[in-house]
């Protein structure tokens, strides 16, 4: 069995595990802050390597667009940005994917869409990321950067921003947190807490971004007519609070042949990113042909 070093990189953490023979059962490795640059991020990661010991292969998921072994643009660690990681680690075989691209690996091999041909997913939390697997195959385009679904718009009055798209602006766990502060809790957790113990307030204010994240997803689900969405990230967990009026939103703008869309919760949770990547790293280059 191929020893595969998965590396979950995030704007905030670094997370790492080694597959040792069974996906679900990964060894931990670390835990631990972002590399600050480059060079730290090369040094962390030979590092453990050498105590993974006698790693074959390298999967890593980044938050940001990836086109083969480069990274092409990723907004929260710059340093990455046109970086070709296989250069950076020879003698590795190299996997390297989008962050929610990864996640749908992991679902599509081991997780809630397993066994399907086609489904969306939506990785909701600080912001949307999203993938697509289609005919069995995890859809890249033509630059790395298909699905970018936090980036929908269904407002025509929308001025857009360089930085986030229309739907992350208004369904992503940041909106959550405005809509909580507008009510007097916190942030988007309190208003997740709230709704659940039945507070009219919080209840109301879950309405709105759940009713546009089901109008942007209707168009999604009439373009690719897949078997299932799936939701994961921070906001999957509130899944039972905006079940209702997302399905809701959706069914208003779908053709009777695709209201019965099934939505469900991605499996992995926080750990798609890390089976992903393992997955990645057993697969190679071509990691996004699902098997």
């Amino acid at each position: 069995m191929t020893r595969v070093l998965a590396i979950d990189l995030g704007g905030t953490n670094l997370r790492a595990a080694v597959h040792t023979g069974d996906v679900r059962m990964l060894e931990a490795l670390s835990r631990e802050p972002a590399p600050a640059n480059l060079d730290a991020f090369v040094i962390r990661i030979r590092a453990l390597c050498a105590e993974a010991g006698a790693v074959e292969a390298l999967g890593i998921a980044v938050p940001g667009l990836v086109e083969g072994s480069i990274c092409r643009w990723v907004p929260n660690l710059p340093w990455l940005d046109s970086v070709d990681v296989a250069r950076l680690f020879p003698g590795l075989r190299i996997a390297l994917g989008n962050d929610a691209q990864i996640a749908m690996l992991a679902e599509a091999v081991e997780g809630s869409a397993k066994g399907m041909s086609d489904a969306i997913l939506l990785a909701i939390g600080t912001g949307i990321g999203s993938a697509v697997l289609a005919n069995s195959r995890i859809v890249a385009g033509a630059r790395g950067g298909a699905c970018s679904f936090g980036w929908a718009c269904a407002d025509t009055e929308d001025q857009g921003e360089e930085r986030s798209g229309w739907l992350e602006r208004v369904a992503s766990g940041r909106a959550l947190d405005a809509l909580a502060q507008q009510i007097g809790l916190a942030d988007g957790g309190r208003l997740i807490e709230a709704a659940r113990a039945g507070e009219k307030a919080a209840l109301a204010a879950l309405e709105a971004p759940a009713r546009r994240l089901g109008t942007a997803l209707a168009g999604a689900v009439a373009l690719l007519d897949p078997q299932a969405v799936l939701i994961s990230g921070g906001l999957a967990e509130a899944l039972d609070m905006i079940r209702l009026p997302l399905l809701a939103a959706m069914q208003r703008q779908l053709p009777p042949h695709l209201k019965h869309i099934v939505l469900r919760p991605g499996q992995f949770g926080s750990r798609a990113g890390l089976v992903g990547a393992a997955l990645a790293g057993l697969a190679g280059r071509e990691w996004r042909q699902v098997r």
